[in-house]
Formats: structure tokens, C-alpha cells, sequence
């Protein structure tokens, strides 16, 4: 159908007083119409600032456009080089001829304006649309890209949304103008997979109905596979191989790219630990990349798979365990005031009658969308939040009536990991002070030598280095966050952990290093956990037994690998119908066959 865009060498750095980064190097590729490209690769890759430069929307300073070209194709033929327009001319290009859709939808609706008015806006201004034109426009777009109710939605705030609707009014933003190229920033990443399976397929048929071209921009190439036609894998601001995307499946040259494929957790086998691209990839001082591993990714993946034997062992072993935890009946409330004196109207049953066990050394998963009680069933386990009703037995004491000292003492046993650490952890303090003041808390060595000594071990553990104990919060990337969220959770050598969607926030290979690090530590440490999360590929990896949750509710509770391979449950079924593609002949099958929205 012709090419639309034509990016030729762009080079876009970032300059400081100290350094300068070049977060884009020289990348080319070309976009056909009717066609998705995908972009993939790790944070800090320049996925982002790749499609920011072409949109022209590089923060400068510190950013600036070096060198390259960003050629836009015309349907009568005529090229125009968006890097050389005047500002007012590029501006009757973005959000007309490219339109942009962003990763987080809060940040970027106005929250001080309603949905409606927001993508009126931009009808008015590119379409020279009157404002009952564009209001009738406004009302055909939210029902194009499903929102219920288009009239309801048109006059509610962006805060007033859930989170996959603010990413369906970004959608009819973008679409609004009918843009013959639209880019697509991970605008799944914070989805649940039921949310994220249904604005991919939407996102397939605009893409259809408009034909427009379309550049996805992921750090998962499980998703990548559900759109995209052609892929780029890009490291450190260049591509390192692009090519149509059965071919990077089937037989990937790059070992980056064969990492980044193995390192996501396969639901079709049971791993050991997770490969990483460490595993694959060793870059040496000057810059230049060397294969560790000269074998296929899927042979690789064989050597790690644990055999149906070992399987039956495991669940052998744990049946022998005493019961760590044990949950009945369990039910917390919130209450709905309304008035001007506050007055109870109602209650929300956030957690409404869960039960479970969980033996020592075993680790549960709890699964389901946002919203159905996972997280806050989490903290009435530890009484973060008070529980409205039910028992809670940790190793037969009932935690419900403790208090004081004797919750204190617990606490010691029982911890959590967060889902954001950044948010949990004090930015004024350095790492190495945070830790020593959870020693402290709980009396534990006899002086500080003795706490400082403890904390560089479980540095160490966690994968950090001694120097680390002097940085603050704000000095590490979320991987490493996360690495010291696990260290203050284990600095107090606790026997049950709470670990609630601690990769979620991650980019898949750093992921894989966390996920492994737990299965490390509950195996050196005999550790048990309740795993929380909404991904079932994670959970599957990490999990003995998995239990799903529903509207407050436990509705299936099984062993991990029976459970996926026969769901019972009407709610379990679609939750694995919803997971993003995960072998060739799956994605191809879905793509004749696109989901419909649940």
C-alpha cells in the first residue's frame, strides 16, 4: 500500500553538565500503511524518545534532535522532512497527520477538564469543527472505541474513569482526525490482561477500519506479538535486529533479541529458574556485544524445564508441611458515607468470605483483575487493614487478637513486599539507613557495627553492591528498587511474605532477575509466600497452587499447572483466553479469530 514514514539515521541526545547520553543512535526504519511495526526492547532503550523525536516533542534542553531525517509520505507523492518544518507548520502534522497515544492516560488528560471536552478540542482545532459538530463527532468516537454510555462519559473527569477507559477516550483522541500514523507507547503496560487483550483488538480493528499505520512501542514481546506485522528490537538507542515478526520469533540472530524471548515466563512448561539475557549476551568494555550461549532459544528452555517427576516431588514434599497460615471466612468492608454529616449509605465488600491455607515453604498465588480484593486481602493478613470479619491463624496464633507487643512481635514473621517501592521507601533517607532502622525497630544485634555488617550481607543477597548502602532512592532503577524492597522485607528474617505484584512495574528481563532472586531465597531460607498479581504467566512460574479472585471472592483454588491446563470456572477461562500470545501458531490463530471484548 506505499510507505507513510521513512526514518533515516535520527540521533537524538540528552546533554547534562557532567555527560551526554545518546538515547537515540542512528536508527532507520521504514512504515508501510495498512502495516504495525513493533518496538521493542528494555527501559532506557529508546523505544520513547525514538517516537517523541518523530513527533518533534523532545524536551529541549536537555534533549535535541541531532542528526536524521523523519521522512512523512504524502498520498499524492509529495515527501516532506518533519525534522526541517517550522513549529507552526509540524503542529498541522501532530495530532492531524500522527497522532500519539501515551503510556499513562492520567498524566496525560487534563484532569481539570471532562473527557469530552478534551477530544472536542481537538476536532475544533484540526477539523475547524463548531462545537455541536464536534460534540456529535466526540459522542461517535466513544462508542467506536466501546466506552459505555458515550453520553455519561463525555461530561466525567479522567479520575472518574477506570484505567482502561482513560486509555479508550487517549484512543479516540488519537483516532479523532483520522491520522494516517499512529503511535502506540505501552499503552497496555498498567492494563490487566482481560483490559489489555480487549484495546489490542480494538486497537486491530481501528487499525482496519481506518487503515492506518501503526508503530507499538513495548518491552514485551508477548504483546508485540499480538499487533505487530514487522519488529526492531533496539538496545541502548540503536536497532539490533528488525525483520517481519515470524521471523524474530522463529529464528532470532541477535542474542539481545534471543533474550529478551526467553526470559518471559512460559505457560506452556514448568522452569526451574527463568533464562535472562545475561544468559545470552555479554557486552565487553568497548561497547561491543558477545553470544554467550550459541544454542536455540528453545533448546536452552528444554535444559531449564522441569520434568512431570520432579513436579510430583515437589507436591509430595509440600503436602508433608504443617499448615503456616490459615484463612476462614475472611470479609473486609469500607464503608460509603454520603452527606453532609458522613453518614453511612452503604458498604463495598472489597474481600467478602475468603478461605485458604497455605502450608510452610509453599507459595500461592492470587490472581485476578484490579479491583477484586487481591492486595487488600494481602494486608488483612498482616493487619495493614483491619479485617471486618473472619479468622486468621499464623502458625495457630490467631492474629486477629493481638495488639500492642504481641503484633509487633508478629510483624517480625509476617512481611510484605509493595507493589511501587519507590513510594515505599523513604527518599530522605539512604538505603543502608532504612534498613538499619527496621534493625532497630525490632531490637535486633546488639549495636550498630553489628547492623551495618548485616545489612551489606543482605545487600549482597538481593544482588547489590556494599556501595549501595550509601545511595538514596531516587540513585537506582526499578529493578534494583524492587532488590531493596526484598532486602528490608527479609532484614527481619521473617517466615511468611506478602509479595504484592512486585515485578508488574518491571521490563521482562528484570523481571525474570526478581522472580529467580525469590525462588532463590524461599529456597535458601525456607520462606513462604502469597504471591499477588494479575499476570498468569508470572504467577504460573512462581506459583505451587493458585488461587482466583473475583469481586471479593475466591471462585477457583487448585494446583498451579492443573488449574491453567483445566479451568473450572467461567471467570478462570477468560482470564487465559485474555493472555497476550505466547507461540506462533497461537498469535496467527488469534489474528483470524480477534477476541471479543468480555
Amino acid at each position: 500500500m506505499g510507505t507513510v514514514l521513512e526514518v533515516r539515521q535520527l540521533t537524538t541526545e540528552f546533554r547534562s553538565e557532567q555527560y551526554t547520553i545518546r538515547a537515540v543512535d542512528g536508527v532507520s526504519f521504514r512504515l508501510e500503511r495498512g502495516r504495525t511495526l513493533g518496538i521493542v526492547g528494555e527501559s532506557g532503550s529508546g523505544k520513547s524518545v525514538t517516537a517523541l523525536s518523530i513527533m518533534r516533542l523532545v524536551p529541549t534542553p536537555p534533549g535535541r534532535i541531532v542528526e536524521g531525517e523523519v521522512l512523512f509520505h504524502h498520498r499524492d507523492g509529495t515527501v516532506v522532512d518533519l525534522l526541517q518544518l517550522p513549529e507552526r507548520q509540524m503542529q498541522r502534522y501532530r495530532g492531524n497527520r500522527i497522532a500519539m497515544i501515551f503510556q499513562e492516560p492520567m498524566t496525560s488528560l487534563n484532569p481539570v477538564f471532562r473527557c469530552g471536552d478534551q477530544v472536542m478540542e481537538a476536532l475544533m482545532l484540526h477539523r475547524k469543527l463548531d462545537r455541536k459538530q464536534a460534540r456529535q463527532r466526540t459522542l461517535e468516537l466513544f462508542a467506536e472505541v466501546g466506552l459505555p454510555e458515550p453520553e455519561l462519559i463525555l461530561e466525567r473527569y479522567p479520575h472518574q474513569l477506570s484505567g482502561g477507559q482513560k486509555q479508550r477516550v487517549m484512543i479516540a483522541m488519537a483516532i479523532s482526525c483520522e491520522p494516517d500514523i499512529l503511535i502506540a507507547d505501552e499503552p497496555t503496560t498498567a492494563l490487566d490482561v482481560t483490559v489489555q487483550a480487549t484495546i489490542l483488538d480494538l486497537m486491530r480493528q481501528l487499525q482496519r477500519s481506518h487503515q492506518m499505520a501503526l508503530i507499538f512501542i513495548s518491552h514485551d514481546l508477548g504483546v508485540i506479538a499480538e499487533i505487530a506485522d514487522d519488529v526492531a528490537v533496539m538496545y541502548k538507542g540503536r536497532i539490533v535486529e528488525y525483520g517481519p515478526l515470524e521471523h524474530i520469533f522463529t529464528d532470532p540472530q541477535h542474542p539481545y533479541t534471543k533474550g529478551l524471548l526467553a526470559c518471559r515466563p512460559r505457560l506452556d512448561r514448568k522452569l526451574r529458574i527463568l533464562p535472562t539475557v545475561r544468559d545470552f549476551m555479554e557486552e565487553l568494555p568497548d561497547g561491543t556485544i558477545r553470544e554467550r550461549l550459541h544454542i536455540s532459544v528453545h533448546h536452552y528452555i528444554d535444559t531449564l524445564t522441569l520434568s512431570e517427576s520432579d513436579l510430583q516431588q515437589r507436591r509430595a514434599a509440600l503436602e508433608q508441611q504443617p499448615i503456616l497460615l490459615q484463612v476462614e471466612n475472611l470479609h473486609v468492608h469500607f464503608p460509603v458515607r454520603r452527606g453532609l454529616f458522613g453518614r453511612v449509605q452503604g458498604y463495598v465488600r472489597a474481600v467478602d468470605g475468603v478461605s485458604f491455607t497455605i502450608r510452610c515453604g509453599e507459595t500461592l498465588g492470587l490472581v485476578g483483575e484490579s479491583g477484586s480484593g487481591k492486595t487488600t486481602t494481602g494486608r488483612a493478613l498482616l493487619r495493614l487493614i483491619e479485617p471486618t470479619d473472619g479468622r486468621i491463624l499464623f502458625n495457630g496464633l490467631d492474629v486477629r487478637s493481638l495488639s500492642g507487643p504481641e503484633l509487633k512481635a508478629l510483624r517480625r514473621q509476617m512481611q510484605i513486599i509493595f507493589q511501587d517501592p519507590y513510594a515505599s521507601l523513604n527518599p530522605r533517607l539512604s538505603i543502608g539507613s532504612a534498613l538499619m532502622e527496621v534493625l532497630r525497630v525490632h531490637k535486633l544485634f546488639s549495636s550498630d557495627r553489628e547492623r551495618r555488617e548485616y545489612v551489606f550481607w543482605l545487600l549482597h543477597k538481593v544482588g547489590l553492591e556494599p556501595r549501595h548502602f550509601w545511595h538514596y532512592p531516587h540513585e537506582f532503577s526499578g529493578g534494583q528498587r524492587q532488590r531493596i524492597g526484598i532486602a528490608r522485607a527479609l532484614a527481619v528474617q521473617p517466615r511468611f511474605i506478602v509479595c504484592d505484584e512486585p515485578v508488574s512495574a518491571l521490563d521482562v528481563s528484570v523481571q525474570a532477575q526478581v522472580l529467580n532472586l525469590l525462588v532463590e531465597l524461599r529456597q535458601e531460607f525456607g520462606l513462604t509466600y502469597l504471591f499477588i498479581t494479575h499476570d498468569w504467566s508470572v504467577v504460573k512460574f512462581i506459583s505451587d497452587r493458585i488461587a482466583v479472585m473475583h469481586a471479593g471472592r475466591i471462585v477457583e483454588i487448585g494446583d498451579a499447572e492443573a488449574l491453567y491446563a483445566n479451568p473450572q470456572h467461567e471467570y478462570t477461562r477468560r482470564l487465559i483466553a485474555a493472555i497476550p500470545a505466547a507461540t506462533l501458531e497461537k498469535l496467527q490463530q488469534r489474528r483470524l479469530h480477534p477476541l471479543t471484548p468480555p
